[in-house]
């Protein structure tokens, strides 16, 4: 308890020093200087009573006291800088470098059957109207990359269509390697990559779908140069995700009006008035 006046109090304290800093009308600075002498008595005397019961309870638990508020603090420290780094290494410098637009822009949908999420990525990647546009598969089988060419072609489908060789039925590492050999070659070009992804209703569903562009999407995103979109297509069961919950028996509340089922529930006599009435 003493702890956390003895910090609250010393913290007014720092508040009303930048408060002076800064203000110049005075009555207000005479203000500012009455609360901070209040607040300094206030942490001294509350540091003082703190530092009597840390040295008569410190054999007695206390140390652990101690201890918790210096890891605490070591944390919030670290914490600090981190933020302190992340804001230094955020912060613009040159805004016409930054705002500049790139070179090109290559775009690539990455494609493992011909079916509607996968048209719906191809459209929303030409909507970009970008550089180069190619639809881009990994082949772990022949027959079957021959099977999805012959279908692309019979489709007219006018994005070209690129298969990469995978003997070790290997999907993520060539896609990797593929789009950082073309980020390599034109640094200055930006590479976009569209992976069709399905929305789920149930939480098992997600284990069964999506793993392989999870997987692809984390190892894209920590290449330079390369923006990763995912175009989400929602299957029959995502809808169950817009249903309103069920209520429970303690989801009612004083002054909320209850829903049909509840109010039924509620009044059983109702219902066997009814009853009577019909047996009448």
């Amino acid at each position: 308890m003493f702890t956390s006046f003895t910090l609250s109090q010393t913290g007014m304290v720092r508040h009303w020093n930048r408060e002076l800093r800064t203000e110049t009308d005075p009555a207000l600075r005479r203000h500012h200087k009455i609360t901070r002498v209040i607040n300094g008595t206030g942490a001294a005397v509350t540091g003082v009573v703190l530092l009597i019961v840390l040295a008569t309870k410190f054999t007695q638990g206390a140390w652990l006291a101690v201890v918790a508020a210096i890891v605490l603090w070591v944390t919030m420290r670290g914490i600090r800088r981190h933020y302190d780094a992340t804001a230094a290494e955020l912060a613009v410098t040159d805004p016409r470098g930054e705002l500049a637009p790139p070179s090109r822009v290559f775009a690539i949908v990455l494609v493992s059957t011909i079916h509607k999420p996968t048209l719906r990525a191809l459209s929303y990647a030409r909507s970009f109207r970008p550089d180069h546009l190619e639809a881009l598969t990994v082949s772990v089988d022949r027959d079957e990359a021959a099977r999805l060419r012959d279908r692309w072609e019979a489709y007219g489908i006018e994005v070209p269509l690129k298969i990469l060789d995978s003997p070790y039925r290997e999907v993520t590492r060539p896609v990797v390697d593929y789009v950082r050999s073309i980020q390599r070659e034109s640094p200055r070009d930006i590479v976009a990559v569209f992976i069709p992804e399905y929305v789920v209703g149930h939480w098992w569903e997600n284990l069964l779908h999506n793993q392989s562009a999870l997987w692809l999407e984390s190892r894209l995103l920590f290449t330079p140069g390369v923006m990763v979109t995912s175009v989400p297509w929602q299957l029959t069961s995502s809808a169950r995700a817009d249903r309103p919950a069920a209520r429970a028996p303690g989801s009612v509340r004083r002054g909320e009006p209850p829903s049909p089922a509840v109010h039924l529930e509620r009044h059983p006599g109702s219902r066997r008035s009814r009853q009577g009435e019909r047996g009448g």
